[in-house]
């Protein structure tokens, strides 16, 4: 907003009367390199009014239809007297600036009645010039904002001059200029000059809104499609950080997801669309529902990876991802990851040395149709695994390997808390001027607790389904389950003599306390059991339809060197 007096080299000069077209040429030449220098609808504004005042006029004022601003979007209507507007920018020149600035306050917003000429104005689209304005007009001016008095004093016997903002066809508001009484009131070639810079003001508003409203509806697809909220899955503690770029070109499709599997165990996935704008967001949204889905059917991470890669090609053939995913299990520690072209994960051991995990990195989702290769390792309890895309390690000034150091070097750092640990690698790694996304996600490993896992190997022999029922009672006492005991003592039974009967040795019951009570028993055997609807002659094939009346859901998972037939319950 300008006060008071303009700078000596700017002058007074007003492009009328004798003033000549080269000047007017170059007056509106200066606009055009002085206006839209950015994308955003108050600064536009404000330059327009820098512009015009004191050179033009003693004062400018743009007002917007409040619905641009705060939707993005204009009324299919024509602009009528009862249309919302916002004024954007106040520009005046003269120690009276300060009475200026309190008759006709920024962001204030109002309807125009359509007597007003400001809606004349907006409502056909077309200028309207008074070269003297009657102290009536003044008055009427002022009564609409409730300051009839200090409005008409302003007002009175100056020129005044409203343009429409128009752009592609659509009235976006108005500007109004005015000089004071005394000063040469505003002619016809003014009219020109006027709606000159209004039209060259309109396109750069309109850009604005465009740029801001495609910016706002790829931010929010790509910021409702990453989980709102993280499970803290059972023995694994996890932060994650997502950072969009900074500017629209800059929005892309980065995400991750913490994804719980049967057995409290945990899926870590993070993927980047390579592109950027509504449709790489659209396309990350696309392959992280059809991770999750994948991920439903507990298949190996290389058999999640290759499926995904077959769907990305059905979705949409010319948009790259890369991926990583990994299947963590609390009991054992063991992770099983598999990458499609992203970069390569860094383990933190509990001495604070890190380690880059070296796995075969495969070409990315979309190209080509090559299986994926699967390594399996044994996390250290304390340890954190760290999972990121390329915008935290890569950019213009920095190689990816030179990136990746960095990383390991604050991973290795004093920081012990996860959410800490985020923050100092975001503010680290990534410069202010970056224009790439970023996801981040950590997760610390950690032993269970005897309230969490116990486990009873079973010999091959009936007689042990018994001690199989005293092994649930006695930890369900201890975990303060015993409202559970009588259902699960049901279910064991049954899985137990299901794979005493039916299975191979090795046997083995383990319960696991997590969001759900899961009881899983293990076998040697590859064959899953099916249920059936058993007839009144029949004295067997109930077993499961008992377990499905008393289960929140079951299931089997094939291991190495059999199955897991798993049961949850929900917890008290």
């Amino acid at each position: 907003m300008i006060k008071g007096p303009a700078p000596a080299d700017r002058g007074q000069w007003r492009p009328s009367g004798a003033a000549s077209a080269h000047e007017r040429l170059a007056f509106l030449n200066e606009a055009s390199r002085r206006i839209g220098s950015t994308l955003d609808l108050e600064e536009t504004s404000r330059e327009l009014v820098d512009v015009a005042v004191p050179r033009f006029a003693d004062t400018a004022a743009v007002m917007l239809q409040d619905r641009l601003i705060s939707e993005g979007e204009l009324s299919s209507r024509p602009v009528d007297g009862t249309t919302l507007v916002r004024r954007m920018a106040m520009g005046v020149a003269g120690a009276d600036a300060d009475a200026w600035v309190n008759a006709f306050p920024v962001d204030e917003v109002a309807v125009y009645p359509a007597i007003l000429p400001q809606a004349q104005c907006m409502a056909s689209g077309k200028p309207l010039m008074y070269p003297a304005l009657d102290k009536e007009s003044a008055r009427l001016i002022g009564a609409t904002f409730g300051r009839e008095d200090a409005v008409a004093a302003l007002l009175t016997d100056g020129s005044f001059l409203t343009v429409p903002l128009r752009a592609r066809g659509r009235v976006l508001g108005c500007v109004v200029f005015t000089r004071r009484a005394g000063a040469p009131p505003f002619e016809e070639q003014d009219v020109m000059v006027a709606e000159d810079l209004a039209a060259r003001t309109a396109v750069c508003v309109d850009n604005a809104r465009l740029y801001t409203t495609e910016r706002r509806t790829a931010l929010t697809l790509q910021s409702s499609l990453l989980p709102a909220e993280l499970p803290q899955p059972l023995g694994m503690d996890i932060a994650s950080r997502y950072l969009p770029a900074s500017d629209l070109m800059g929005v892309g499709g980065d995400w991750y997801d913490v994804i719980t599997l049967p057995g409290c165990r945990t899926a870590l996935v993070v993927g980047d669309v390579m592109g950027h704008g509504t449709r790489a967001a659209a396309t990350m949204g696309q392959l992280r529902t059809a991770a999750r889905t994948l991920a439903s059917l507990d298949l190996p991470p290389d058999e999640v990876l290759f499926r995904l890669n077959l769907m990305s090609q059905d979705l949409d053939p010319t948009q790259i991802a890369t991926c990583i995913y990994a299947v963590y299990d609390p009991v054992t520690r063991g992770c099983a990851l598999a990458r499609a072209g992203h970069v390569p994960p860094i383990l933190l051991h509990p001495d604070r040395s890190t380690e880059i995990i070296e796995l075969p990195s495969g070409l990315p989702l979309g190209i080509g149709s090559d299986p994926l290769e699967m390594r399996e390792l044994i996390l250290p309890a304390g340890s954190v695994l760290a999972f990121y895309t390329d915008g935290l390690v890569e950019s213009r000034e920095r190689d990816l390997d030179a990136g990746i150091m960095g990383l390991r070097r604050l991973l290795a750092g004093p920081v012990e808390d996860l959410d800490d640990m985020c923050d100092d690698i975001i503010s680290s790694q990534r410069a202010s001027h970056e224009r790439d996304d970023i996801a981040l996600l950590v997760a610390r490993v950690r032993e269970l607790d005897p309230d969490e896992v116990a486990t009873f190997p079973l010999p091959a022999d009936p007689r042990f389904v018994s001690q199989a029922r005293r092994f649930v009672r006695g930890t369900l006492a201890a975990w303060g389950l015993t409202s559970l005991v009588d259902s699960t003592q049901l279910i064991v039974s049954e899985l137990v003599t299901n794979a005493l009967k039916h299975g191979w040795p090795p046997i083995e019951l383990r319960l696991l306390r997590c969001r759900t009570l899961v009881v899983e028993v293990a076998d040697g055997s590859a064959s899953t059991p099916a249920p059936r609807t058993a007839t009144p002659d029949e004295d067997t094939g109930r077993g499961l339809q008992l377990i499905k009346r008393f289960a929140y859901r079951w299931g089997t998972r094939p291991t190495p060197y059999g199955k897991i037939v798993w049961v949850e319950q929900h917890l008290p």
